[in-house]
């Protein structure tokens, strides 16, 4: 007897989710978003003036894109997708490239190792963007993606520039471990 359009089964189950795994990768999440800042800390108000001259400038913008550097990725990564919305290939490989980003960048809870050498979050973050630049300019979508690049960058310096500085951290402790280890910062667990 014929069964036309029936769907096989499998005789063998599909093995059960194991719920340490799913525990552990719910925690990598949880840790990799902490490194986040919160959006409304970010867009504080309050905290928006502008610079009493060159040099403060160049402090607040030092300051502000070590502090905020997971969420100026997360928005100039938005906005390069809002600028790939008309080319689905540009948009499939940059969803290639965000799930590396994601895992790379924003989930790790321990530091990169590569041929035994430890990279800290800086050259992850520099070979990410190369790699993610590189791959979408493959595509074709050149001007799109170099203009959303020049404004993302333009919108981030000015975000970083006009953002005071002086209530970011909340002990001095946090503030010289930051600018002792750089872009470096891992749970410490």
């Amino acid at each position: 007897m014929t069964n036309y359009g029936a769907i096989p089964t499998s005789s063998h189950p599909s093995p059960p989710l194991d719920p340490e795994y799913i525990s552990h990768v719910k925690h990598r999440i949880k840790s990799g978003l902490a490194t986040r800042r919160p959006w409304r800390s970010m867009f504080d108000l309050e905290s928006m003036s502008l610079p009493h001259g060159f040099f403060d400038a160049i402090s607040r913008v030092k300051t502000n894109l070590v502090y905020f550097r997971a969420n100026y990725a997360i928005a100039v990564l938005s906005m390069l997708f809002v600028s790939l919305l008309y080319h689905p290939t540009s948009l499939l490989v940059l969803a290639i490239l965000v799930v590396f980003w994601i895992f790379l960048y924003f989930l790790r809870d321990e530091p990169l190792v590569v041929f035994g050498h430890q990279v800290d979050d800086r050259t992850v973050m520099i070979c990410l963007s190369v790699l993610t630049i590189g791959m979408l300019l493959f595509t074709h979508a050149t001007g799109n993606i170099l203009g959303s690049l020049l404004t993302a960058v333009v919108l981030v310096m000015i975000h970083a520039g006009i953002r005071r500085s002086d209530n970011l951290y909340s002990d001095e402790e946090a503030a010289a471990a930051t600018e002792v280890s750089g872009l470096t910062s891992y749970p410490s667990s």
